[in-house]
């Protein structure tokens, strides 16, 4: 097993406003799909490489939520570059960037659907 994490699925509940809340903040295009009655937007992932997928998802049963479990995006070169956008997105900064010795930096904010999710960087 090369990843503890395979796949995430993060709810919520304007698939439009959160496509766009992540797409600026993280600076990249989500890809768009629909399945099974419910929207989704795929971060970028080569998962055919081994890397670690998944997406935003607006459907019955999934509920945004600020606490359990709590899923961690990748930060890109410098969390403080990503922590900028969060706001100006309609986000809030719940944990501001941190130092975690040598693992790097991490963050939490809570994004326009209500979901408290992570962020690391190792700068």
């Amino acid at each position: 097993m090369p990843n503890a994490l395979n796949w995430f699925e993060i709810p919520v509940k304007d698939i439009k406003r959160a496509t766009k809340f992540y797409s600026t903040i993280l600076g990249k295009k989500l890809m768009p799909m629909e399945a099974m009655g419910m929207k989704s937007a795929f971060f970028p992932a080569d998962m055919e490489n081994g890397s670690v997928g998944g997406c935003i998802i607006e459907g019955k049963g999934y509920k945004p939520a600020s606490s359990g479990s709590l899923v961690y995006l990748n930060g890109g070169t410098n969390l403080a570059k990503v922590l900028s956008k969060v706001e100006k997105a309609g986000g809030q900064i719940l944990l501001p960037k941190t130092g975690i010795g040598h693992n790097g930096f991490m963050a939490h904010f809570k994004d326009t659907e209500g979901n408290k999710v992570g962020l690391h960087s190792m700068k």
